[in-house]
């Protein structure tokens, strides 16, 4: 199954809801960061939060998420677009607990209780916008529930899920966001409450192959639903060397030629994909005749 995404309205227009199946995005950073077990449920959870966020936003417009807890996995961040594009990663990888008292994975362990969950928004303007509130749960679906109530004035909820197999491999990821409408009915909130309430772990229904209609019908009612858009999501990285050549050439030619003299070379590795950039002796010499050369 590829990782998708569907937006739909829903009885009559009074709830707006959005699935996603981002199993092979969220395998993605478990690769590429070597993520354990409940690490990976933390990180894979955010990077679902982020990206169903995002699904308000058109093109290249972007949302960061900053999740800082005072749990063993420090910071986990995570960033996606209106693309359908997304990434993230986790300070500490190697996090493993043992599963909680429901028998799921610990995530609340990983991220901890007390911190801050920071929102900012590049909506390709001057300045972004940023909202930030503190961590009232720490499992993540609430605490994305949360934001939308208090920083966005959004009623609705948010289910964000990952199953990770034994050999720490992603198995299924996956979730989905209701935003009830202004007008909307209490008989339309009690019906929905109800749904939610009744619904198997959304990670389950996408190892059982379900896709994000089948998690939508389930949440609403096939009866109910109209469909608005489906989106392809992908685990992307926008980094290059070329960029991290200019961040470089921004720190001056004394530090260049520390690196130079010290190092003989650097090496940059990106915190969101892993993928490694070497700069030569020979790059960095260039890189200093390109900044004197700006100063003439």
């Amino acid at each position: 199954m590829k990782d998708h995404l569907l937006k739909v309205l829903a009885f009559n227009d009074e709830v707006k809801a959005v699935a996603i199946v981002a199993t092979e995005a969220v395998s993605q950073a478990q690769k590429r960061h070597d993520t354990w077990s409940a690490a990976t449920a933390a990180l894979g959870r955010t990077m679902i939060g982020t990206q169903l966020l995002a699904t308000s936003l058109k093109g290249k417009e972007k949302i960061t998420v900053q999740v800082n807890g005072d749990g063993p996995g420090g910071k986990i961040m995570a960033e996606a677009n209106g693309l359908g594009q997304m990434r993230g990663y986790i300070s500490n990888p190697h996090v493993s607990l043992p599963l909680n008292e429901k028998g799921k994975l610990d995530v609340r362990g990983v991220v901890g209780t007390n911190g801050t969950i920071t929102v900012i928004k590049d909506l390709q303007m001057k300045e972004p916008f940023s909202g930030q509130i503190p961590i009232v749960d720490g499992e993540l679906g609430m605490d994305f529930t949360y934001y939308l109530a208090v920083s966005e004035q959004i009623n609705g909820a948010v289910g964000v899920s990952v199953l990770v197999n034994p050999d720490e491999s992603v198995r299924a990821a996956g979730g989905f966001m209701i935003q009830l409408l202004p007008g909307a009915s209490e008989e339309t909130i009690v019906e929905i409450e109800r749904r939610i309430s009744e619904m198997p772990l959304v990670s389950k229904l996408i190892d059982q192959q379900e896709e994000p209609i089948d998690l939508l019908n389930r949440l609403l009612g096939k009866e109910n639903i109209k469909v608005l858009e489906e989106l392809p999501v992908e685990f992307h990285c926008p980094c290059t060397r070329e960029r991290f050549s200019a961040g470089l050439l921004s720190i001056g030619v004394e530090d260049l030629q520390h690196l130079i003299d010290e190092d003989h070379g650097a090496e940059i590795v990106c915190h969101f994909c892993g993928e490694k950039y070497q700069f030569s002796e020979d790059d960095l010499n260039d890189l200093i005749t390109e900044i004197k050369s700006q100063k003439k």
